[in-house]
């Protein structure tokens, strides 16, 4: 009996005391994580449109004959200048119209080694090229090409039927657009938006649009004050990917985001010699607005005026006969860094694109 009560009141010792180590120990606190949001990407299949109505799968081709996916890579939403790409496994090889003498040029996948995958319209037992055959502007056609030399647009096509063009779009002048992998190419292959009726004049204004429904100029300043027209130029009959520029002392200065610090990308003109001019709107009460890039969905970068409340205003191009795009920041290229013009290194192209709804 006296054996059982001590092991009793041993066993009541332990847990008094147990539970005194616990009262006495304060719990972990783990830092919550701030969310990320998640970047959304959809796939469009890119097919050739048969003028019999039919689709035919457009696939890049190796030295061996085997076949991979091609497709327009709709990232984060935006579906205004989509990334097409090769699938090959985990990969997602550039599609690129490449730097030829060719009367049409050729359209091509480009692996990290620098080779070369053919792009090729497949037609029941057929193999048609598929080439760039003519420029607009910045844009190049691409086509597939059928035996007896007909074309057949290439298109984007969303899993819900939506449709874009898959072109070639160029963002700098002369025959070499940039070096991938290795390999000179002439134009990034992109897939946009269709876009009705180019208009009759080609310079578009733009503007900062206010939210009372009145528009707001937006002008390039130099250091001392002077203030030059900012257009959209619409080049070879097409509104798909228009310049913006500065038209300063009958030049034409290129508009870009350049990289650079703080919570907003800044737009600026640059001049042959490097020199930065602001970009402003201006209010009727004399102030200048800041416009800047900010916010990045897939290749597109938001542009807006920056009101003194922190509120955004959107910045459109408008044609005379009252078309209207959108003026967005355009990468081409993934990271931080676009390029450098004029010996300033950039985050984006000024572009004026179609509206999508």
């Amino acid at each position: 009996m006296a054996s059982t009560l001590a092991k009793g009141f041993m066993l009541t010792l332990t847990i008094l005391l147990a539970s005194c180590g616990e009262t006495q120990t304060e719990p972990v606190q783990t830092p919550e994580t701030p969310d990320v949001p998640e970047v959304r990407t959809a796939v469009w299949h890119i097919k050739a449109v048969h003028p019999e109505g039919r689709f035919l799968d457009v696939k890049a081709l190796d030295s061996e004959g085997n076949i991979f996916d091609v497709k327009a890579l709709q990232g984060d939403g935006q579906r205004q200048v989509m990334d097409v790409k090769a699938l090959m496994g985990s990969l997602k090889v550039p599609v690129k119209i490449l730097v030829s003498e060719d009367a049409l040029a050729p359209v091509k996948a480009i692996g990290a080694d620098g080779t070369i995958f053919n792009i090729k319209a497949l037609d029941q037992g057929e193999v048609l090229d598929v080439k760039g055959v003519r420029s607009s502007g910045n844009i190049i056609h691409i086509k597939a090409i059928a035996q007896d030399g007909a074309q057949y647009g290439v298109k984007a096509i969303s899993p819900e039927g939506q449709l874009n063009d898959v072109k070639g779009v160029k963002m700098v002048t002369g025959q070499e657009e940039g070096i991938i992998n290795g390999v000179a190419i002439h134009a990034h292959i992109k897939a946009l938006p269709q876009a009705e009726g180019p208009g009759e004049s080609p310079i578009w204004h733009v503007k900062g649009i206010h939210p009372e429904g009145r528009t707001l100029d937006i002008k390039a300043l130099d250091q001392d004050g002077n203030r030059y027209d900012v257009k959209a130029i619409q080049d070879g009959g097409q509104r798909q990917i228009m310049d913006v520029k500065a038209l300063m002392d009958g030049m034409k200065l290129p508009v870009k985001i350049l990289v650079g610090g703080g919570p907003y990308a800044p737009v600026k003109a640059i001049g042959a010699d490097g020199t930065i001019y602001d970009i402003k709107a201006l209010t009727p009460e004399g102030e200048r607005l800041d416009v800047k890039g900010v916010r990045l969905a897939g290749n597109i970068l938001d542009i807006k005026v920056v009101a003194p409340d922190g509120a955004f205003y959107g910045v459109k191009a408008l044609s005379p006969e009252g078309l209207l795009n959108d003026v967005k920041g355009v990468k081409m290229e993934s990271g931080k860094s676009e390029g450098v013009v004029n010996g300033v290194e950039i985050q984006a192209h000024v572009k004026a694109v179609p509206q999508i709804e």
